[in-house]
């Protein structure tokens, strides 16, 4: 197997060789849906994901509710709203960038603080 790109500015060409009884373990490992191509040619992308207004409404109320919290706090909360790790970090994403929030940078981490207008979500 080759891969060849780019990262960044620097050139890649990576050779990967493995004997058979390799392939055959990685095989046990990956599983491959039936009639799927044993070699796919193109890099498949899954849709995106598109989280709802209700959501950020609801990361709006939960750090309004809580007062200022540093990032790591604010996504383990918004993990729960968004269903998974991914989520809470497009939850965190959004809040970054919606009205009504403000980040400072502080020492450790990110300080998310809601400064909008009461009960203006």
């Amino acid at each position: 197997m080759r891969i060849r790109g780019q990262i960044g500015p620097w050139p890649v060409d990576l050779s990967i060789e493995l004997e058979a009884a390799e392939w055959a373990q990685l095989a046990g490992v990956v599983h491959m849906p039936e009639g799927a191509a044993s070699a796919p040619t193109q890099a498949t992308r899954s849709a995106p994901v598109v989280q709802s207004d209700d959501a950020l409404a609801a990361a709006k109320r939960l750090l309004q509710a809580e007062g200022p919290l540093n990032g790591p706090q604010l996504l383990e909360r918004l993990e729960t709203l968004g269903g998974s790790t991914a989520g809470g970090k497009r939850l965190l994403f959004r809040l970054r960038h919606a009205a009504g929030v403000k980040v400072d940078s502080v020492a450790d981490a990110p300080l998310y603080r809601w400064v909008g207008p009461e009960g203006a979500l």
